[in-house]
């Protein structure tokens, strides 16, 4: 027998059996449930020529194509499937639950399997952990100026069993103009959110979540908008740490990088620093002086952050004076500050 459930049921049973996802794979990589294996009825060439099967000629005509498309696959759907179940159990979704995901349930129950379906498939699974990020949540964001660590006390805290959403480091950027440096490739906004979802239905949400100070955007990716409302509503502990220790973190992180490639990023930003001081970046680069190029493109950051901090009107923001870039230390210090705050 087909067992139906919902998205909740759905995620909380894929914790320990495997989620076929029977989509595209076009439609996997725009977005997928994490962890989910890819098992596609239809490849993204097939499914347009069902698609235009459908607009041109009928229903039946695009099923009949769909069966004749799908026919000689099913045996190597089968396999796949009873090589990734567990104790025969397999847990199936299509977009919305409709044709494509029942009949793959349907051929597994033939083949001996017992599958269950997410009923309202992928869309609702999207519905339902995007909601999960209004919930009443205990996040508390680390703010300071560039190269004052935030990451690295972020990773700190982690060690520290502390609960942590590394916003930066599932999209694959640092957050400013130079921070898709050194970094793999961003996911899609949507695989993005999703990655988050995971994370974020694991955390004992009346415990503290540290997390970040970030714009709405992590290079080309999207902070959903109820989670960036939360964070917009947070206590702020921004961490002011001396210019000079700021200006050593950013040339041992940047300082490896292709000149060219270093210019053309300071390119990016010519409207912001000025001509005069692009000028003065390429020469500093030219003649291996990182440490000149880090302050004038903190001259910038510096003055676009502190503005930002100023006019925040739904936070709380809590300045604390640090004297040294030590990740540890400074990690412990938060936690024992947030303690004394509540």
């Amino acid at each position: 027998m087909i067992t139906k459930l919902s998205a909740k049921e759905f995620l909380e049973k894929g914790k320990t059996i495997p989620m076929i996802d029977v989509r595209t794979p076009a439609e996997f990589e725009d977005g997928h449930i994490p962890d989910a294996i890819n098992i596609p009825i239809f490849t993204n060439e097939e499914r347009a020529q069902v698609g235009t099967k459908y607009k041109r000629s009928s229903k039946d005509a695009a099923i009949l194509l769909g069966l004749e498309l799908v026919g000689p696959k099913l045996s190597i759907f089968v396999r796949r499937a009873k090589k990734v179940a567990v104790n025969g159990e397999i847990l199936i979704h299509c977009w919305r639950g409709g044709m494509r995901s029942s009949s793959m349930a349907w051929l597994f129950e033939t083949a001996g399997l017992k599958p269950s379906l997410l009923v309202g498939g992928y869309k609702a699974y999207r519905h339902h952990i995007r909601n999960a990020f209004s919930e009443p949540t205990n996040l508390v964001v680390i703010g300071g100026y560039t190269g004052s660590g935030k990451t690295e006390i972020l990773h700190k805290l982690t060690e520290m069993n502390e609960q942590v959403v590394d916003l930066e480091g599932l999209a694959n950027h640092k957050g400013s103009a130079f921070g898709a440096l050194g970094q793999a490739d961003q996911p899609t906004t949507e695989q993005y959110e999703n990655d988050l979802a995971k994370i974020w239905s694991g955390f004992d949400h009346t415990k503290p979540i540290w997390t970040e100070d970030e714009s709405h955007s992590v290079g080309s990716v999207w902070i959903n908008d109820a989670l960036f409302s939360q964070m917009r509503k947070a206590p702020v502990l921004a961490i002011i740490i001396p210019k000079s220790e700021r200006i050593k973190r950013l040339v041992k992180e940047y300082a490896c990088f292709d000149i060219e490639q270093l210019k053309q990023l300071c390119k990016k930003i010519e409207k912001r620093l000025g001509g005069l001081r692009v000028k003065r970046a390429f020469e500093s680069l030219d003649h291996g002086d990182f440490a000149t190029v880090a302050d004038i493109t903190l001259d910038y950051y510096d003055k676009a952050y502190g503005h930002g901090l100023d006019t925040r009107t739904t936070q709380k923001v809590y300045r604390i004076e640090i004297e040294k870039d030590e990740p540890l230390e400074n990690a412990k210090l938060l936690i024992d500050y947030f303690k004394k705050l509540k």
